[in-house]
């Protein structure tokens, strides 16, 4: 987010005992942004939406943008849209190029970036192939399925939703669910993985992949897809919206880190201000109190404190927070 505006934190709590993690606890500290659109003429608090947020601006943006057509009755069927799905691969670009080589000892491809992206806003998909077969590319795969990982069981995912079919798991958008989001009765992770399903097929040597590198890995396998033409709906890109009832409209939008979701009501009797506004971000999903991140740190060694927090940023960036991340000890 700017305009002052702490977009907040996801911290990790941790507890020790007989040097090794006894306890964890997972919060995403984030500010509850909604409340100051409450209360907003509707198309004003729907055009400033994209300014609070840094990241993920054009999909925040176009989610309000849908949520309010579909609180005024208009239904969008789940389709892509080019813009977001642009901003997703220049986020998994940003991600594979200019962050992951750090985490790996490796300089950042900041040349390659900027081609990249280029490549992307220019519709240069041919170009964007090129690079992402190069051996740069397959250099930090393999750095990936050697770096010091976790095992810890397959991801539960949330499965591919468009706005109508989300009615049937949650009728109604409240602040706690905001806060802490749950499909079936529990955590699910959301973003590229999920969007492949988690299948080993699809996020190339899988099979050889920890849980760190199989997210990096589906990544890139979205990126691919787009670069050789077979992106589908249902990819990083796609948005839907659906009217919830008398003045409630919901839209879904999927972001490079998952799946967002908005939700406007309007005022009964002032029907151009917004009465309560929703936001449900990828963060809440995947950094969840309990999602993947406690299982992969729950028993690790506890004694040597910087090889844990380098084990710590390896998992963070793996589910990739919209916000900072920090540690402390109990």
């Amino acid at each position: 987010m700017s305009g002052g505006i702490d977009p907040g934190c996801v911290r990790l709590s941790l507890a020790s005992a007989d040097g090794r993690i006894s306890a964890v606890n997972v919060a995403s500290e984030r500010p509850q942004v909604a409340q100051a659109l409450r209360g907003r003429p509707d198309a004003a608090a729907v055009r400033l939406v994209p300014l609070l947020f840094a990241l993920c601006g054009k999909a925040q943006g176009r989610a309000a943008e849908l949520a309010l057509a579909a609180a005024r009755g208009e239904e969008m069927p789940a389709q892509i849209d080019s813009a977001i799905q642009h901003e997703a691969l220049r986020e998994h670009l940003w991600r594979w190029l200019l962050d992951l080589p750090p985490l790996l000892g490796e300089p950042a491809l900041k040349d390659e970036f900027v081609a990249a992206a280029g490549w992307v806003a220019g519709g240069q998909r041919a170009e964007l192939a090129a690079l992402l077969d190069d051996q740069r590319i397959e250099h930090l795969c393999r750095r990936l399925i050697a770096m010091e990982d976790s095992a810890v069981g397959a991801p539960r995912c949330l499965p591919p939703l468009a706005a109508r079919a989300s009615l049937g798991l949650w009728p109604q958008l409240d602040a706690g669910f905001c806060a802490r989001p749950h499909w079936q009765g529990a955590a699910a992770e959301t973003g590229a993985i999920a969007r492949r399903q988690g299948g080993a097929e699809s996020v190339g040597d899988a099979a050889a992949a920890g849980a760190f590198a199989a997210r990096w890995l589906a990544r890139l396998a979205e990126l691919r897809d787009w670069a050789h033409g077979h992106a589908r709906v249902g990819a990083g890109g796609t948005a839907s919206a659906v009217p919830v009832g008398p003045g409630r409209g919901r839209a879904l939008v999927e972001t490079a880190r998952g799946l967002l979701m908005h939700e406007i009501a309007l005022d009964g009797e002032h029907e151009e201000r917004i009465a309560d506004y929703c936001i449900v971000a990828p963060t809440e999903w995947n950094f969840h109190p309990q999602g993947p991140l406690a299982g992969w740190l729950l028993g690790r060694a506890a004694t040597d404190r910087a090889a844990l927090q380098g084990f710590a940023a390896r998992a963070v960036a793996a589910l990739d927070p919209c916000v900072r991340w920090e540690i402390e000890w109990l």
